[in-house]
């Protein structure tokens, strides 16, 4: 599907990033907890990250398998409390966001530095 059929909210499909990654310098685990710090408060929202709402921004980890999904599981776990909506399921197929969509930050003007703080604006 495209960017814009995704927004339209109606093709089911989440906003996401594929990180491929080698597991001799960082763990799965490492990551998946890294991906749930960075949701912050976000993790209690449905639908949404930050001011990005629609059924496109639920927040998801999508393992490829079993030792994934039981790591998953049990980091979504611990941030739990009976608050945390992140879903975990087995990863699909994945469609690369079209050229116009990469690098969004940087083309909108915004900078995508690990240690910037500016609040991140949407532009469209």
């Amino acid at each position: 599907p495209s960017y814009q059929e995704v927004c339209s909210g109606t093709t089911g499909h989440t906003e996401a990033i594929q990180v491929v990654f080698d597991s001799s310098v960082v763990s799965y685990e490492d990551l998946v907890r890294l991906g749930m710090e960075r949701l912050g408060d976000s993790r209690t929202l449905v639908n949404q990250v930050g001011n990005d709402k629609g059924t496109q921004y639920r927040h998801g980890v999508y393992y490829h398998n079993d030792e994934q999904k039981a790591i998953a599981n049990a980091v979504i776990a611990s941030y739990d409390g009976g608050d945390c909506v992140t879903e975990c399921m087995e990863a699909t197929k994945y469609y690369k966001a079209e050229d116009y969509h990469q690098q969004y930050l940087l083309k909108g003007g915004q900078s995508a530095r690990k240690d910037n703080k500016d609040i991140i604006r949407c532009y469209g």
